[in-house]
Order: C-alpha cells, then structure tokens, then sequence
C-alpha cells in the first residue's frame, strides 16, 4: 500500500493542492536528536496527503462519508497547561516569565525524558514520520521546524497546520531551528520525584532547541508548543507576536480579531467577503502583518452550513476531524453531538479557504477587535476603546475558558489571559503590551471590544450572541458607519457604546435592558468590576505605565 524509496519514503507531488514531494534522503540524519532507528523501521519524509491518506487508513482511523480523516485522540481532548515546562537553562531563564504558565523544569530531567523518548524511537518505532516546513510566512523572521512522530495522523496535523515547502529543494539540507519530537507513547513514571504536575510532559529545551511530549495524544500541543516559542524569540527581535486571527479587504484594509479558543477568532475572520490571511497565530513588524501557519485549526461544535458555510466546506479530503461524533453504521458526522467533548476540531490547509490570502501576509491593521466571551452577560456586544482602555483590556485579557478547550474545563468560567493569550506566552505581558502600544501609536489603529457571549442574563439564564449580530457589528466597523454612529459612554467601564448600529437590535447595545431583573444586572456589573480590579493589581508597579485609570470604576 505505501510506495518507498530507499529507507527515507517520500511522495508524489501535489502541487495544485498546496504541497510538493520532500528532496531525497541524503541529510536527514536523526541520530542528532538521539534516535537510532532499527533496521526494519521506515522512515517517512513530508508525505504528499494521498500517501498520508493511506498511512491513516491503514491503522485503521474512521473515515467519514465525504472521505474526511476522523481521529480520536483518547481522554487528551485539549492542551494540558499544567504539565508544560520550560527547562531552566542560561540565558533563556533570564527572559522567561515564570510561574503558572511556564513552570521551570531542571536540566538532568530534561535530559532523562529525552533519553526515554528517543529510545522508545529507536527501539520500537515501526514508522517514524518526519515533517520538515517553516513557521512564519515572512521570510526575514520565519523559522525552519521539524516535527519528528510515530503517528501517520500527527505527521497529517502538523502538515495541515505548518507551512509547507514549495519545492524539493527547500528541505535539502534543511537545518531545523527548533525540533519537536512527539514520544506520546511515552510517560513520565517518575514525575512525583521529579516533582511534576502528573506523568505528562510537554517540555522545551531554548538552548538544545528541542521539545518533547510524551503522555498526550492532542495534536495542539504541537501546534502551540511551536506558537510558545514564536512569542519568545520574536518579541526580543522588536516583532509583536499576536494570538490572534485576520483578514484583509479588498481595498487592502487589514484587521485583527484577538481572543481565546471559543471566542470566535476563526469564525469572524471567515467572512466572504475578506480574504483570510490566518486563524489563530500572527506577527506585526515593520511592514505589516503576516501568519505563522499553513492552516487552519477550527472548533466544530454545533457547526452547520447555514451559520459557518466557510469552515463547513473545508471538512473535505485533507482535512482532519478530531473527537468529533460519527455515527459508525453511516459515517455521517453530527457536529451537535458533544458526548467525546465540547471541544471537537478540524485541522485544514488554509487553502481550503476560497477566499485566502496566498501570500499570508497583510497590510498594517485598520482595525482591531478584542474578542471576549463574557459569561456574566454584562458587556454590550461592541464597544470602542481609546488607546489607553485598549491597553488595560489588553493586558486584562477578559473571556471564558470554554467546556473542553482544557483539561477538565467542563462549562464555561470566567477568566483573565493576559494578552488574550497567557497561555502561550513565554516573556513576561508587558513585553508585548509595550510593543502593541507602539504599534497601536504609529499606525493609528482603532480598537474594539467585541462580546460573543452571553445578553440578557449570564450563562445559564441568557442567551449567546448570534454570529448574525456579531457580524453586524463588525461589518459597521469595517465599513467605517460605527464611527457616525451615535454613542454613549457606559457608565461602568468607561468605554464608548453605540446606541443605533445597522444589523444589531438596539436593546442589546444596552445590555441591562435585556436583563428581565435589573437589580440583578447591576450586581452581577458590579462584580464583574471587582474581578477585573483585583485581576489588574498585578500590572501595577512603579516600573510600568499604570492603565488601570482606564479600567472600569
């Protein structure tokens, strides 16, 4: 079923669809990263999606009525925040932001897991697959990643999510920047000595360049291991690194659309009628704006054609379905079935998108939204913020954890992520906050808060914002009619509201007329106020601007 060449297999080109065949096996040596393969095992190099097609189907994963690939990643249905770790070496320790995100890992442990991983490659691999493609679509900061796996659906994901080479050239001898190796079958059996969070790890050595994962199956550990790292090295070069997706228009007008898994940065930034430049991870340098991906890594939950015709329609041959519900006598997908998880995904390649931005780059952004998912039911669904407030809301990252984005994340809770992105930070907020603030001065771009949550109660009482109304909203951005909009200041945060917007009822512009006790509202506005005061204590320091004069009252 596999075609081979040599011992390094290698693929036909599928150059229409985005992908070219690997160059030829000389210089791939992997006894650099400690792996001796045996003599049986096969090694496959950037495989074209037909042969992965066939790796996938012959260990036996689902393959949906419309011939998508479907995985189950076993009880890993998200990222496992408390079991990353960063290796405390010098200088990388100097830089790094310390403490619940990025927990320090000691040297020599380091050193055993890697051991541990690389033996398991050498000694019981019976197919080692081997991506080697860029992050970063500028090439005058882009990075050379190689993604070392066991799994043929793990070498799919991270061919979906990375950019690929164009030509067999680009990979002869390719000198990867950094290289994560994916032991998933691998675990940690001395994690309590070691004092560890469990038997998980996902860990960076900066200095070796080099990550490991064992314990996990989630194929997003991969694809934010690699984002981690971008938000270290890019920030120190002066380059803002952004969690975040975009767009541009058809006048060359770019936005970006800021916030956590669930808020609705894939599905805004697939308007059709504006070219998507990405989803999720991007930079901002001198010249403008340009993706760190190949592709796309969209929620599925309650996914229909009518609400998300964009996304829909790249579930197709190529794409990659994960934890989603198939029924297994017809094969057909039900995206409103969340028994596995709530947190159910498609990875594509970006040209999967009609409407995407070849080049993947973008102008300097017009607008900005910061995208929030407020289950309290207190904010207004779009807000305009002045430089100042934009720079407190930045910093206080205001949205909810979504059911099954994490690790025993059930329902939506309240939260604040520094940068609408804590998580995958590596430098301590203020870091990028100062460079935002610079970019935000020299190219006078107007920012917005955008609640995707909840009106007319919080979550359990009130309703979710339709994509309908969010739409409006940022399509009066957009067009420019929000700024001849009549508008308000709320009386709580201090921002502007409008009071008429074409496409947004006017009783949602104010969220406590929607609330059926207003008493209620009130108190529950009030400590939402509270959360974002305490939350804020920690950005005040004699050695910073202090914004929290912008915050709410």
């Amino acid at each position: 079923m596999f075609r081979s060449l040599s011992r390094v297999h290698r693929s036909t080109p599928f150059l229409a669809r985005g992908f070219a065949a690997p160059s030829s096996a000389g210089g791939l040596d992997l006894s650099v990263l400690g792996i001796t393969p045996q003599p049986n095992t096969k090694i496959f190099r950037n495989l074209g999606y037909d042969d992965i097609y066939d790796h996938e189907v012959a260990s036996g994963l689902t393959v949906v009525k419309n011939g998508t690939v479907s995985v189950d990643t076993g009880k890993f249905t998200g990222r496992s925040p408390k079991d990353k770790y960063i290796v405390e070496s010098k200088p990388s320790s100097d830089n790094i932001w310390w403490g619940p995100v990025n927990r320090p890992m000691k040297p020599e442990v380091y050193k055993r897991l890697h051991k541990e991983v690389t033996s398991h490659f050498s000694n019981n691999a019976k197919n080692i697959y081997v991506f080697d493609g860029y992050c970063g679509a500028n090439p005058a900061s882009r990075k050379k990643v190689r993604f070392v796996t066991e799994i043929a659906w793990q070498h799919h994901f991270v061919t979906n999510m990375f950019i690929r080479p164009k030509t067999a050239e680009e990979i002869e001898g390719f000198e990867p920047d950094f290289t994560i190796i994916n032991g998933c079958n691998v675990t940690n059996k001395n994690w309590k000595e070691d004092g560890l969070n469990s038997e998980v790890f996902v860990t960076f050595n900066v200095e070796d360049r080099t990550a490991l994962i064992g314990g996990t199956f989630y194929g997003g550990e991969m694809k934010k291991g690699i984002f981690s790292m971008m938000h270290y090295w890019l920030p120190l070069s002066g380059i803002m690194s952004m969690h975040c997706s975009a767009n541009i228009g058809k006048d060359g007008d770019t936005a970006l659309y800021f916030g956590l898994s669930g808020t609705g940065k894939t599905t805004l930034s697939a308007d059709p009628n504006r070219n998507l430049i990405g989803d999720d991870e991007h930079g901002w340098d001198d010249h403008g704006v340009f993706n760190f991906e190949g592709g796309c890594y969209a929620k599925t939950i309650n996914l229909s054609e009518a609400t998300e015709p964009e996304i829909f329609h790249a579930i197709r041959r190529d794409a990659l379905l994960e934890n989603v519900h198939v029924d297994p006598n017809t094969k057909e997908v039900d995206f409103f079935n969340v028994e596995k998880t709530q947190n159910g995904r498609v990875s594509y390649p970006i040209h999967h998108i009609p409407n995407y931005q070849e080049s993947s780059l973008g102008s300097h952004p017009k607008a900005i939204f910061f995208l929030t998912c407020d289950a309290f039911g207190v904010l207004p669904p779009v807000s305009k913020l002045s430089a100042s407030q934009a720079m407190y809301h930045f910093l206080s990252g205001y949205t909810a954890k979504v059911a099954g984005t994490e690790r025993g994340v059930t329902e939506p809770e309240a939260t604040f992520s520094a940068c609408f992105g804590a998580a995958f930070l590596t430098l301590h907020p203020t870091k990028y906050a100062d460079l935002l603030q610079e970019k935000l001065k020299t190219h006078g771009t107007h920012v917005f808060l955008i609640n995707t949550g909840w009106s007319g109660g919080a979550y359990g009482e009130g309703e979710r914002m339709s994509i309908k109304v969010t739409r409006a909203a940022i399509d009066a951005v957009l067009n420019g009619s929000i700024h001849e909009a009549p508008m308000r200041t709320d009386d709580r945060f201090g921002f502007e509201v409008p009071t008429e917007l074409p496409g947004v009822p006017s009783k949602l512009l104010n969220p406590r007329e929607t609330w059926a006790d207003t008493s209620k509202y009130d108190a529950t506005a009030d400590k939402l106020v509270g959360m974002f005061k305490k939350n804020y204590e920690k950005f005040v320091d004699p050695n910073m601007t202090d914004y929290s004069p912008y915050g709410p009252k």
